[in-house]
C-alpha cells in the first residue's frame, strides 16, 4: 500500500507523484509529515531497487547526511541527561582525542563544523577504510585539526559521525546502534532508524540508484586540478570556500568504487552518511522537536537543549560548501526556507519563509526538519538521484506543499 494522506494534506502526495520520481528507469521516494502531533502523510512511490519492487511507507533508505542530524539528536538527549555536555573539551570522554594538538575541541565545535577536522582525507588513505570503525578512530586521534577550534568553519561530510559516535560509545557503555535504539527508536517508538543495518532488516532496504557521475567519475587526479583552479577564484570573489577543501571533507579516494548497496556497506557504522531509514521514522523523530520538546503528552527533550541545540552558529560561508547552510549544532537552516527560481521559463517560489525551522538534508534527496512555528515536521528518503525535479529541489517542493497545507489548517 502506498500509505496514508490527510485531506488536508494532499498537496504533499501530489507533489510527490508530479516531481519526486524519475521520468523513467527505477527510483523511489517516500515522505512522512507530522503536524501539531498527528501523523498527517505517511507515503511512499515509485520502486525501491532495478527489480522494480515498489517502494513502500516501511522501506528502509540510506539518508547520506541527514544521518547527521539523527546523531545529533541522540547526542542532545545525552546532553539533557548530563552524560554529556557542548563545551567539555572531548578528551575528558576520549582521552586519547588530545593528540596532535586536539585538547581544546569540544563537542560544540564538532557540532557547529568548526572543530578543523573536516578533511576526510587526512584520516583514510582510500574509502574502504571507512567501514572499519576502530581503524578510523585510531587515524582521528592521530590527525592534526586543519585548523584551531573555533577559528574557522568547514562542513565535516564524513567525519562528524566518527567523532560524535566514539563519545557516545564511551559515554554510555553502548555501540552507537544500541544507543540509537535506547535512547531514539525505543522512547518514540520509531518503525526504521538505523546506523549499521541489522541482517533482519535487509529486506526492507531500497537499493541507492547512483547516477553514473557519481558511480564513474574523472580521475581524481583532474578533480583535483580543477579545484586548486577554483580556489583562486572563490579567493578573487571573497568567498571562504576553497573547493579543493570541499574535495578533502567529501569525496575519499576510491569512493566510485564504493558499493552503497552491498551488505557490508549497509552494515556497517558510518554516522555520517549510511543510517537507513524510513520517512515516518525521520518525521516522528523531529515531532517532538516541532513542539518544544513534547510528542503525545511526553517529555522527549527539555526546552533549554533544545534552544541551545538549534541556534545559529557560524555566519556566511564555510571553508567547504559555497552557500550559506547556518550551522546549528548538528542541524542546519532547512530547504524549507524561501527559494524562488526559474523553473520551466517561470519564476516559482519553491520554498517558505521559515526563519525557526532546523534539520540537515543529505545527498540525493533526502532530509528531516523541524518548523516550531508551524509545529510541523517532514521525513523524506529517496534512493535515485533524479526525478522530475533534480536531487534536492525535489525535498525543497515537498517542505513547500507541507508547509502551505499546514498554514491552510490555521
Amino acid at each position: 500500500m502506498p500509505g496514508y494522506v490527510h485531506p488536508d494534506f494532499t498537496a504533499v502526495q501530489e507533489t510527490l507523484e508530479r516531481v519526486g520520481l524519475p521520468a523513467r528507469g527505477p527510483g523511489g521516494l517516500a515522505v512522512s509529515v507530522y503536524h501539531r502531533g498527528e501523523c498527517v502523510v505517511d507515503y511512499a512511490a515509485g520502486t525501491r531497487n532495478r527489480q522494480l519492487q515498489p517502494f513502500t511507507p516501511d522501506t528502509l533508505c540510506m539518508a547520506m547526511s541527514t544521518s547527521k542530524a539523527v546523531v545529533a539528536t541522540l547526542v542532545h538527549v545525552l546532553v539533557d541527561e548530563g552524560l554529556l555536555a557542548y563545551d567539555v573539551p572531548i578528551t575528558r570522554y576520549w582521552p586519547e582525542f588530545a593528540q596532535a594538538g586536539k585538547g581544546d575541541i569540544t563537542l560544540r565545535h564538532v557540532l557547529s563544523h568548526a572543530s578543523g577536522l573536516y578533511a576526510v582525507d587526512d584520516i583514510v588513505r582510500s574509502a574502504d577504510e571507512l567501514l572499519d570503525w576502530e581503524g578510523v578512530v585510531r587515524a582521528i586521534e592521530q590527525t592534526r585539526a586543519r585548523h584551531a577550534p573555533g577559528e574557522s568553519f568547514g562542513y565535516h561530510a564524513w567525519t562528524m559521525g566518527y567523532v560524535l559516535g566514539e563519545v557516545v560509545q564511551r559515554t554510555t557503555g553502548m555501540t552507537l546502534t544500541e544507543a540509537l535504539d535506547a535512547k531514539l527508536t525505543q522512547p518514540l517508538g520509531l518503525n526504521g532508524l538505523y546506523v549499521g543495518l541489522p541482517t533482519r532488516e535487509r529486506g526492507r532496504a531500497a537499493d541507492v540508484i547512483m547516477p553514473s557521475l557519481v558511480k564513474a567519475p574523472l580521475p581524481r587526479a583532474l578533480w583535483s586540478a580543477g579545484f586548486a583552479a577554483g580556489d583562486a577564484a572563490f579567493a578573487l570573489a571573497g568567498l571562504r570556500t576553497r573547493p579543493t577543501q570541499a574535495l578533502a571533507s567529501g569525496w575519499p579516494r576510491g569512493l566510485s568504487q564504493v558499493d552503497f548497496n552491498s551488505d557490508e556497506f549497509r552494515g556497517a557504522a558510518i554516522p555520517s552518511v549510511n543510517g537507513m531509514y524510513t520517512a515516518h521514522s525521520l518525521a516522528r523523530l523531529f515531532a517532538p522537536l516541532a513542539q518544544r520538546g513534547v510528542l503525545e503528552g511526553k517529555r522527549f527533550l527539555s526546552e533549554a537543549t533544545l534552544a541551545e541545540a538549534t541556534r545559529d552558529h557560524g555566519e556566511g560561508v564555510c571553508l567547504v560548501v559555497p552557500f550559506p547552510l547556518r550551522f546549528k549544532l548538528g542541524y542546519m537552516r532547512p530547504v524549507s526556507l524561501g527559494l524562488p527560481v526559474q523553473l520551466f521559463g517561470k519564476r516559482r517560489d519553491l520554498g517558505v519563509a521559515s526563519p525557526a525551522a532546523f534539520g540537515h538534508f543529505g545527498f540525493g534527496g533526502s532530509g528531516a526538519w523541524a518548523d516550531p512555528e508551524r509545529e510541523l515536521s517532514v521525513g523524506v528518503v529517496a534512493n535515485s538521484f533524479f526525478g522530475k525535479l533534480p536531487i534536492d529541489l525535489r525535498t525543497v517542493a515537498l517542505a513547500t506543499a507541507a508547509a502551505y497545507s499546514a498554514d491552510a489548517r490555521r
